[in-house]
């Protein structure tokens, strides 16, 4: 295998992990925000209230999602560092 092939075969990889991640988070959303937002089930349609709880709760959960993953590549910075910082002096 060539190594052409083998970045290729990584970044399709990363590309359905990134892809599984993504429909992970989207059905966690949806289950989430179903759950504690639709309450009537004797009609077809979404009351207003629903809808709202519904957009107020995808909100929030995207944007608590981005803070955690804002958060954890800060980590990742910081760690990375301390390790290079902790290999320089070891080495």
């Amino acid at each position: 295998m060539t190594s052409e092939a083998i970045d290729a075969a990584k970044i399709e990889a990363e590309q359905i992990k990134s892809f599984r991640d993504f429909l992970f988070s989207y059905n966690k959303l949806s289950e989430l925000c179903f759950v504690d937002c639709v309450w009537d089930f004797t009609s077809r349609t979404i009351r207003d209230q629903e809808n709202s709880c519904a957009v107020n709760c995808a909100e929030k959960f995207l944007k608590a999602n981005q803070r955690i993953s804002q958060r954890f590549q800060e980590f990742q910075v910081l760690s990375n560092e301390n390790a290079l910082a902790m290999a320089k002096k070891a080495g």
